[in-house]
């Protein structure tokens, strides 16, 4: 098993691109672990903004992150173009933590949660489009394992950034002061790329170009049955994007806890995370893609259902382990599932990529405020526990109809 889980890291550092993906998936990851797990908090504790609204956020945000994706994916399958729209993506990080930053109001951070950081998360697409291209020389288990090694690379920063920023704000630090760090961030990796990221005409990978135009491209990608499919997989991810909402407020309304309480959590799962996220290479060996797919989601949906019910108790921090080992098998496989669904096409996989998270957010938006309009945490918590469930079990009978038609 060591041997299965060094390859890919040797394969990674053999390879320039590859080597330069993986750096700038650490800083994106930093960008990503300083603000997600505590984005509920400020908007609801710090800046007084309602359930209802944040939910709201969280779906327009998501809107126009999407849309720019997609836009990114399908213009950069007809023309190079992938260093360009990367650098706006990490400029975008560094203008939406100054403005929260500099202004530290409730518009401020509405504006830079509906304009600036929803654009630049086309970048995550686009660093998985460029792994992928870079990894296409080598052979689909190998590829798989390279894609699930990324992926572990960029959860890294949630082990080592996200407990000094808990640590920070328990010891006084004011919760706003995250956006400036996240600018920081920002501007690492908008140094990054312009240093290391390869021109375009002269990449060594071997691209297929679409040859659509950008009606015709947006029409594949609204194929009946690849939408089906990517909306399958997006209610999958639903649930961790739930998750990660609900961890901080579970936290949060229990005497005696604090921010320190979520990032320490944040940190311990992650840990496990990358563990089980570095063996996938391994068991691709004895299992189907989409059943261990299966068996993360399943794993996920315990902890959601049990993160309500534990809280308040010293138990919680068991759920680190079905929170890590579940998230694991869903993110380091899930992307690579959708990226085939239109075989070697970066920009459309990236795309794909995109449209899967307007159903886990929204999805997760949705669950959320039907929860606790209904209940209250615990109820949203079952229910997403219950959309990931039913969700991989649709997928796989879906492949199972489509491999006895073929």
């Amino acid at each position: 098993m060591l041997d299965h889980i060094a390859r890919p890291f040797r394969l990674i550092l053999a390879n320039p691109t590859l080597s330069m993906i993986a750096a700038a998936f650490l800083l994106f990851g930093s960008h990503v672990a300083s603000i997600g797990p505590y984005q509920s908090l400020i908007a609801i504790r710090l800046f007084g903004i309602s359930d209802a609204a944040y939910s709201a956020i969280m779906v327009v945000g998501v809107l126009v992150s999407v849309s720019a994706s997609i836009g990114v994916g399908i213009i950069t399958d007809q023309r190079p173009s992938r260093r360009m729209m990367a650098l706006w993506a990490a400029a975008a990080i560094v203008a939406g933590g100054a403005l929260v930053g500099v202004s530290r109001s409730p518009a401020a951070f509405v504006v830079a949660h509906l304009v600036f950081l929803p654009l630049s998360g086309s970048l995550f697409g686009q660093l998985f489009a460029v792994a992928r291209l870079a990894a296409s020389e080598f052979s689909p288990k190998d590829r798989d394992a390279i894609m699930a090694t990324v992926r572990a690379i960029f959860a890294i920063p949630f082990v080592l950034v996200l407990p000094l920023w808990g640590w920070a704000v328990d010891a006084g630090l004011p919760l706003w002061a995250i956006y400036p760090g996240i600018s920081l961030w920002g501007l690492a990796l908008v140094l990054l790329i312009l240093r290391y990221w390869p021109s375009d005409k002269v990449a060594h990978w071997k691209e297929t170009r679409s040859g659509l135009g950008f009606r015709a491209s947006l029409s594949e990608l609204m194929a009946l049955p690849v939408l089906i499919r990517v909306f399958l997989v997006g209610a999958i991810h639903s649930g961790t994007a739930l998750g990660g909402v609900l961890l901080g407020l579970c936290l949060e309304q229990v005497p005696g806890r604090g921010t320190g309480d979520v990032g320490q959590f944040f940190a311990l799962f992650v840990v496990f995370e990358v563990i089980a996220t570095l063996t996938v290479g391994y068991f691709l060996n004895w299992f189907r893609r989409l059943h261990l797919i299966a068996f993360g989601a399943l794993t996920y949906a315990v902890f959601l259902v049990l993160l309500p019910v534990l809280a308040p108790g010293p138990y919680v921090w068991l759920l680190v382990l079905p929170a890590g080992i579940g998230g694991a098998f869903i993110y380091a496989l899930a992307i690579a599932y959708l990226q085939d669904l239109l075989g070697q096409r970066a920009g459309a996989g990236s795309s794909l990529i995109a449209l899967q998270r307007i159903a886990a957010d929204g999805l997760a938006a949705v669950v959320f405020a039907l929860g606790t309009w209904a209940s209250g945490y615990g109820l949203a918590a079952t229910l997403g526990a219950a959309v990931m469930v039913l969700a991989i079990a649709a997928t796989i009978l879906l492949d199972r109809q489509r491999a006895a038609i073929a």
